[in-house]
């Protein structure tokens, strides 16, 4: 096994036994066992991640004149592929103008002293005559970059050289071919995402004869607090929802923890119809604990995730309208969407930037619709002037023209967020401003963006990297509500 430079263990290439950069630092005596090894790097790599120059530590990286052909064909447009190559190409020339030695030499990637990477850099500066098998074209791009990877591992046999490539197919030609290849993974928040943080624990059978000495129990504002102590405790997060059955059962978010000492906070029971949101009542565990942190004040950022038909959109419109037009909390409900499609794009749409959004906000308008039905008495004339009032407080927006701005008092909606990068995530959250609250809805089970995958997509990184802020909190619906042909559809399709 092999980590490269944020501890992640890698899963080795069945070619290799040992195939991506090793955390452990290098030896003094350097053996065939033990030198470090060359990465070559494909193109997709570097417009996936810029930085990824700089994270394989102690190790070289070879750079074919194929793999900068493609960076330069790829750097014009304004695309987010386009500005990944532009700043890989800025990198290479930070790297390459800063060189004291020559370039076949190899340069060192090491920029400053808390910089991880330590290995040097080498790039093509000669014609390389690979032999090729008859059945792989010269002419293909992919295939002359493993020709140069057969050329490196032929010319020094006792160093490892590894194919670094997004390329499934290239991967697959590679390891046929007998040379070792893998996948990026330093982008990856989790190696599975079975382990992500589901904000959610149930507290073990004898939970209270464990934490239950010494329990300390007050009321504030409604509210029931306890003060408990137990092993338990460190392993409890800020703003995590725990939760016990049965005669008595327990219904808590922890407010604060120190050491082996937590409080717990008893939640507000949205399952009841006098606590209901614009007419919605939480129909589950998770959907009630959903409503919690969504009408909390104090809470700024929620994650939101579950297959179709839990209810992320429902819940979330509901408490948006009634924080909105009830309580005056937000000024507006902003909501936007990644426009990526399941099939075929269907072309330029006209009108302004609303109308061109409004096709992609399907699931607003089904939600409005049953939130429109919720009060029976309004009649029809009551509800179309309802309907009118809720759409003009709700405004689209798109990701397109989002930089530069700062929302005041916003109730912020990202739906979809499973289909956006890590970087493209930051620079949404960003925009919040003073008093505005962020919500991301998705399914990282659907992802539609090229490249992006569950452990390495935004809405994972987020909801790893926010997890235990003290106002910030995260739910995943495990129930589907829509209706018994879609929660069965779900399971057996």
């Amino acid at each position: 096994m092999l980590k490269q430079s944020d501890g992640r263990s890698v899963i080795d290439s069945p070619t290799s036994t040992n195939s991506t950069a090793a955390k452990s630092p290098r030896k003094k005596r350097a053996g065939p066992k033990t030198r470090t090894k060359l990465f070559v790097l494909d193109t997709n790599v570097l417009m996936h991640d810029p930085t990824s120059l700089f994270r394989f530590e102690e190790h070289d990286i070879f750079l074919p004149i194929m793999t900068l052909e493609e960076l330069d064909n790829n750097k014009k447009g304004m695309t987010e592929v386009a500005r990944n190559a532009r700043q890989a190409s800025r990198f290479l020339d930070e790297v390459v103008s800063s060189a004291e030695v020559r370039i076949a030499d190899g340069i060192s990637l090491k920029r400053h002293a808390t910089d991880s990477a330590t290995g040097r850099l080498f790039l093509q500066t000669e014609a390389i005559n690979g032999s090729l098998p008859a059945n792989l074209p010269m002419g293909k791009n992919d295939n002359q970059i493993i020709g140069v990877i057969m050329f490196l591992q032929k010319r020094d046999p006792h160093r490892q050289v590894v194919l670094v490539s997004k390329d499934i197919n290239m991967r697959i030609k590679a390891r046929a071919l007998g040379l070792a290849a893998e996948d990026y993974f330093n982008d990856k928040v989790l190696e599975d995402t079975d382990l992500l943080y589901t904000g959610v624990r149930e507290l073990p059978p004898g939970f209270w004869d464990s934490h239950g000495t010494n329990m300390e129990s007050w009321k504030k504002d409604g509210r029931t607090y306890y003060r408990i102590r137990g092993p338990l405790c460190s392993q409890l997060l800020v703003n995590e929802f725990v939760y016990q059955e049965g005669e008595h059962p327990l219904y808590a978010t922890v407010t604060e923890v120190a050491g082996k000492t937590a409080v717990l906070e008893q939640i507000r029971d949205f399952t009841h119809a006098k606590n209901a949101t614009w007419g919605i009542t939480a129909r589950n565990r998770e959907q009630n604990f959903a409503l919690n942190l969504l009408m909390n004040p104090e809470i700024d950022f929620v994650t939101l995730l579950g297959q179709a038909g839990t209810g992320k959109t429902l819940l979330t419109l509901a408490a948006g309208l009634m924080q909105t037009l009830e309580s005056k909390l937000f000024t507006e409900i902003i909501m936007t969407r990644v426009t990526v499609p399941v099939g075929e794009d269907i072309g330029f749409l006209p009108g302004t930037e609303e109308e061109k959004m409004t096709p992609w906000m399907g699931a607003m308008e089904d939600n409005l619709d049953v939130l429109n039905k919720t009060d029976d008495d309004a009649g029809d004339w009551g509800r179309a002037a309802t309907r009118d009032l809720i759409r003009s407080r709700i405004k689209i927006k798109s990701l397109n023209f989002m930089r530069g701005r700062t929302f005041l008092n916003k109730f912020l909606i990202i739906d979809e967020a499973q289909n956006l990068t890590p970087k493209q995530m930051k620079t949404l959250i960003t925009r919040a401003g003073p008093g505005t609250k962020v919500v991301c809805l998705g399914n990282i089970a659907q992802i539609d963006t090229p490249y992006l995958t569950e452990g390495s997509s935004g809405l994972t990184y987020v909801v790893d990297r926010m997890k235990g802020w003290a106002h910030c909190g995260h739910i995943t619906l495990a129930r589907g509500e829509r209706s018994r042909l879609a929660d069965h559809a779900a399971e057996v399709l």
